[in-house]
């Protein structure tokens, strides 16, 4: 045996200027710089007319507040504002005497909207780049959040723990289940059994998968689906010598959560962001029915999922190393090695029709984590599932990156900084995006970029009650505008973090035996823009200016 000297070994972990997989000292130094420079910079005029306007349209004020600045005090300096609400002295310095708390000035309030706005920026360039580890990531949104006192710590806590970052981790662990007992090649072979080539995975079963994502849980189907591609993509690889194709990678994965993305607008059933507009348009006393919003909706995703399909495909399929892919091939030969059905994976197939079932019946009130927690939990009791599965199926670095997702979007929210993004991108639009059918445009441009950094239901919620009121103003159906925006909720496709959907396919997508990851978070940028743009364009041209003109508009 051969001994080295330690002393001409190089550390491993030794730091040093040069970039590493997870570790980009320039790119951290350059984002920090960056970061420090703004957040010292006063904030804008417009912040600060925003935080002290009375009623702002798009923020939901707290119980008995009259603006912004009122909110943020409540929520952050709770004695200081009931003392002030009590009319009681001692309250309008910073700095009290006796340790007394002290309410936030307008300058300060503004301050916090504008550190939101620069921590979502920060974040989202570090995860893009990965000059941190995603998980490392995913721990500075806490800290950043505390450290500028954005929220207090139990409300970041609670922004980490919300029903839909419950919902991403659980669904990842029944997947694991579902690829242990093998029920997903049986689920594979159903959905798969006639599509025998590249063109028919795009021009049928991805608008097939469209069109029930309208009506199903997308991020379900999403889960459900990868194993079972994964699958086809190993053996594949396999089948032509090839140790991996990433273009093959590419084409499986981003074709299906695209496609599963594209089913939102076809019925309010698609997710909770088409829940909220319904209530909006409740409340403005223009109540528009499934059937109705079916009519507007459901001929846009077979033609926009046949537009990714055909996009993917082009754009993918020169690229391949293997010459083909047969999905059912694949499918049923991995089906006729199985055993009978029975045992462990019908359970597992008992199970997962009772968790489809909850989120149907119960989904509304009980939302879609908690269901899917106690699933991961019959799981563990039937002995589907140990921890040691669970460790090493799910991704938990995406688990957490979904989870400061979620915080970011609180924490834009309360302070503010949603809004003001909203606002400042309407002020920036030419006149001609602001009237008649200019302003459905505008909306779309703006809810389809805003979807892609905060969450498709929080951007919903924001820019509902800013866009609508437009209507009138532009003689235009308040449905149209309402629909324009619900649907162009749904062009999540440029970052991992702006739809479970993504945040799930980017975790689960990695080769079967050797776990390496197939897609980069660039992937999606590269992929996703396109994607998006593309969106635009056919729901101006095929919906905006083609078959709307022939429906009727009664608000």
């Amino acid at each position: 045996m051969v001994h080295k000297d330690e002393s001409t070994v190089p550390m491993e972990y030794g730091w040093s200027w040069q970039s590493k997989p997870g570790y980009k000292p320039l790119l951290i130094l350059a984002a920090a710089i960056v970061f420090i420079a703004l957040a010292v910079m006063p904030p804008t005029q417009a912040m600060l007319d925003m935080v002290s306007k009375e009623n702002p349209s798009g923020y939901q004020l707290g119980k008995g507040c009259k603006t912004i600045m009122d909110t943020v005090n409540q929520k952050l300096r709770p004695d200081a504002y009931k003392t002030a609400q009590n009319g009681l002295a001692g309250v309008q310095s910073d700095h009290g005497s006796h340790g007394k708390q002290t309410l936030l000035t307008v300058d300060q309030v503004a301050r916090i909207a504008k550190v939101m706005v620069l921590i979502l920026f920060l974040s989202a360039f570090l995860w893009g780049t990965e000059a941190l580890p995603i998980g490392a990531t995913d721990m500075l949104v806490a800290v950043l959040l505390y450290l500028f006192a954005v929220l207090p710590i139990n409300d970041i806590s609670k922004a980490y723990m919300s029903d839909a970052v419950f919902f991403v981790f659980g669904i990842l662990a029944v997947a694991v289940g579902v690829a242990k007992t093998g029920l997903d090649k049986r689920i594979g072979l159903i959905l798969l059994s006639r599509i025998r080539s590249t063109k028919a995975f795009a021009f049928i079963f991805l608008p097939m998968l469209s069109i029930a994502s309208s009506f199903l849980p997308e991020h379900a189907l999403v889960a459900l689906l990868i194993p079972v591609l994964m699958g086809i993509y190993k053996v594949t690889c396999k089948m032509n010598g090839v140790d991996k194709d990433p273009a093959l990678g590419i084409f499986l994965l981003l074709g299906l959560t695209f496609a599963a993305n594209a089913g939102g607008p076809g019925s309010p059933a698609a997710g909770g962001r088409n829940a909220i507009m319904v209530g909006y348009l409740m409340d403005y006393g223009s109540p528009i029915t499934f059937l109705q919003w079916m009519k507007t909706g459901m001929a846009f995703v077979p033609v926009m999922s046949c537009v990714i399909g055909a996009y993917m495909y082009i754009r993918c399929k020169p690229r391949f190393r293997v010459p083909e892919i047969n999905p059912s091939e694949v499918v049923r030969a991995e089906v006729a090695r199985m055993p009978g059905f029975g045992g462990k994976e019908a359970i597992m197939a008992v199970i997962l029709v009772l968790l489809v079932a909850a989120w149907l019946i119960i989904g509304e009130h009980a939302g879609l984590g908690g269901p899917t927690l106690c699933t991961v939990m019959a799981m563990f009791l039937v002995r589907i599932l140990t921890w040691e599965d669970v460790h090493e199926g799910v991704a938990f670095d995406v688990v957490g990156l979904y989870a400061a997702a979620s915080a970011i979007g609180v924490g834009l929210k309360v302070s503010g900084g949603g809004l003001w993004l909203a606002s400042a991108f309407v002020d920036s639009l030419p006149g001609f995006l602001t009237s008649g059918e200019g302003l459905l445009m505008g909306v779309s441009l703006l809810t389809g970029t805003m979807t892609n950094v905060i969450r498709d239901g929080a951007t919903v919620a924001v820019l509902g009650p800013v866009v609508l009121p437009m209507a009138t103003l532009a003689g235009v159906s308040i449905w149209k505008v309402g629909l324009v925006c619900a649907f162009s909720s749904s062009f999540a496709n440029v970052l991992v973090v702006s739809t479970p959907n993504n945040a799930i396919c980017f975790g689960m997508g990695r080769d079967p035996e050797t776990g390496e990851r197939l897609l980069d978070v660039m992937d999606f940028v590269k992929f996703g823009l396109p994607i998006t743009i593309l969106s635009w364009m056919v729901l101006w041209g095929w919906a905006l200016f083609g078959y709307w003109r022939f429906l009727e508009w009664p608000f």
